[in-house]
């Protein structure tokens, strides 16, 4: 690209060109210009931020102070250098009041994308499944590259704001935002944060865009979901769609009611899924509050996929369980009550006491409570020998404990039911008593009959001496 300006007699050629993934501007000066500076080739990009400075202050040309900027560079190393270009770099875009044009926009995207889009480094450990860190958790080796990227994330994230889409969809078109997409597989929480903000803000000014977005990100979550299961964005891009949901009017388009059924609901299958559980929740009580009769679909999809060996999985989606109720059309109720209620005595069951008193504390909401109390003659006899179950055999005592407390309370619901229900599993425990002596009688039978036929089978036997 060649630019032209001439102030005071003085004449400039800039010509910005790529070479090995840097920008480079060659700078012509006129033999005229004496200031000191006795070089004809400078860093492009400090000219470059001059020329940016121009611009955005057209009638301010004589107050700019060219040799304080050029020569800064001269005694900074590389890496101070760049980061002190991007820090101008981002102040003159912040604080410019007039678009930037095609000639400006063309390098300045260009320079974003060549340090944005490069190959990401493998993952730190192979062999464990990067999901399952805490992503609250401090970053053990921090990135030498973090303090140039995140000036690049603020860079695009505020010409983003600031730039006409109109203007900016000739550098963000396809090939852009599927790039963009394939960072946030960075271990880095800083990137992904800031991609995440970049990528919703397109999201929210480019309209046209959205469908291919939204198509992008589920292509994403169902490779995750269905084939590599190791993926470090899933729950910053969950968040992102976590605000377009909100955004969604009822009734629900079929294409986003097939979403969560298809995408959402079998993301609660992973290994991973405790990186993620909390933006994954809000994504599908979002659903539920604008539709309460997809609660049924919802609550039946999480217990198809219930973990067996997971604990802390099983923790996660009781409290997930829990809200669901609270949001579910109340005319499911009755449909829900037993496959729920169910399962709920399975975890309470658990020799897991976190597992176990999870489960317990349900039966604290009034609105569980309320589903149950929709099936009782259904629900009891399974909650009730659960219970019973406990109170013999559990080692915990914490959860004995609870078990008393929920047996008080479901024993106030219906007495009767509960007695009656007691003298079933006795009654129940009488006939497999039974049926135990009958087993072991008859298996004597055959013990004492083996023995007999053994001697008689001995005596046919004639003893020959020579």
């Amino acid at each position: 690209m060649l630019l032209n300006w001439q102030p005071k007699g003085c004449f400039f050629i800039f010509y910005f060109h790529f070479r090995r993934s840097s920008l480079y501007l060659h700078v012509i000066l006129h033999p005229n210009w004496n200031n000191g500076l006795g070089f004809i080739l400078a860093d492009g990009f400090s000219l470059f931020l001059h020329y940016l400075l121009l611009l955005s202050k057209p009638n301010q040309l004589e107050d700019i102070e060219w040799s304080g900027l050029i020569t800064s560079d001269l005694f900074e190393s590389p890496a101070q250098g760049k980061r002190l270009n991007l820090i101008r770099l981002l102040h003159i875009i912040k604080s410019s009041k007039n678009s930037l044009n095609d000639q400006i926009l063309a390098p300045l995207m260009s320079m974003l994308s060549v340090n944005l889009f490069r190959p990401l480094p493998p993952p730190s450990n192979p062999s464990v499944n990067s999901d399952l860190v805490d992503e609250e958790d401090p970053i053990s080796t921090p990135s030498p590259m973090w303090s140039h990227l995140q000036l690049i994330y603020d860079i695009l994230l505020r010409l983003v704001i600031n730039t006409e889409p109109r203007i900016l969809r000739e550098y963000i078109d396809y090939p852009f935002l599927q790039n963009l997409l394939t960072l946030f597989q960075s271990e880095d929480p800083r990137e992904r944060e800031s991609l995440k903000n970049v990528y919703h803000r397109i999201y929210t000014r480019f309209t046209s865009y959205r469908f291919f977005m939204r198509k992008s990100m589920n292509d994403v979550f169902l490779h995750y979901a269905f084939d590599t299961e190791r993926h470090s964005g899933i729950g910053e891009l969950l968040e992102i769609w976590g605000s377009i949901i909100n955004g969604f009017t009822v009734p629900l388009k079929e294409e986003h009611s097939l979403f969560l059924m298809r995408v959402l609901i079998p993301l609660h299958k992973t290994k991973g899924l405790q990186a993620y559980h909390r933006q994954l929740a809000y994504c599908v009580s979002q659903f539920v509050q604008k539709e309460p009769v997809l609660g049924g679909v919802v609550v039946r999809g999480i217990l198809k996929y219930w973990p067996i060996t997971n604990c802390q999985k099983e923790v996660f989606l009781i409290t997930e369980l829990e809200e669901l109720v609270e949001n579910v059309d109340p005319d499911q109720y009755r449909k829900l009550a037993l496959p729920l209620c169910t399962q709920i005595t399975r975890c309470l069951n658990s020799w897991n006491s976190q597992v176990a008193e999870r489960a317990l504390y349900i039966w604290n909401n009034e609105q569980f409570v309320k589903m149950a109390s929709t099936a009782l003659e259904q629900v009891f006899p399974v909650v009730v020998e659960g219970m019973e179950k406990n109170l013999k055999w559990h080692w915990s005592k914490s959860v004995l404990q609870l078990t008393e407390n929920v047996k008080t309370m479901l024993e106030e619901l219906d007495p009767i039911l509960y007695a009656k229900c007691l003298e079933e599993i006795e009654h129940r425990e009488s006939v497999s008593r039974q049926a135990e002596i009958k087993r072991q009688e008859i298996w004597d039978r055959i013990e004492m009959a083996a023995a007999q036929s053994k001697i008689l089978h001995s005596s046919h036997y004639i003893c020959v001496s020579h």
